[in-house]
């Protein structure tokens, strides 16, 4: 199951609340009917929806909640990790760093900020010249503060700066 279909199946309220009665320890149309105030017939019906789901187990026990069915939605609808660098303590510094595309924050210790750095620099051409506006507009998709990273990246050697036009090494 999806997180579309999860949120479809407790979209009605009174599915919400049948499945949370359940969750909280009804094991018996008859105990959600009570502690949910609503109609046995309404239970009925969606006890069926949401056991056809697979969000409840009806057995001889009573019934209960697949509640591992939130995790397996989420897992479902990740997308796959890919890395960001195929050296996988290059990936994991990369990772604890960059998050959807952008720079969270700056690393503290000079090492895992040569690895970040690294990776951002790929973002230019090597031997390309780049006017200081371009290189700003380029950073500011990874840090609102481009003129941090861009010293940076300049400190580091990694770009070059003559004139204000930048040239990747």
């Amino acid at each position: 199951m999806n997180a579309d279909q999860l949120c479809g199946l407790l979209a009605e309220p009174s599915r919400l609340r049948t499945y949370s009665a359940v969750v909280l320890g009804a094991t018996t149309p008859e105990q959600v009917a009570g502690s949910t105030g609503l109609p046995t017939a309404v239970v009925v019906k969606a006890l069926q929806r949401l056991t056809k789901g697979g969000l409840l187990d009806a057995s001889a026990g009573g019934l209960s909640a697949d509640e591992g069915a939130f995790k397996d939605a989420v897992r479902e609808s990740r997308p796959e990790w890919v890395p960001l660098d195929p050296d996988p303590a290059r990936d994991n510094v990369l990772k604890s760093f960059i998050r959807d595309g952008r720079l969270t924050h700056f690393p503290t210790f000079p090492e895992k900020l040569r690895i970040v750095l690294e990776y951002l620099v790929q973002s230019f051409e090597p031997g390309r010249s780049y006017p200081e506006s371009e290189v700003n507009e380029i950073l500011n998709q990874w840090h609102p503060d481009h003129a941090a990273l861009r010293r940076q990246l300049v400190d580091a050697r990694l770009l070059d700066r003559t004139n204000s036009i930048y040239t990747r090494r």
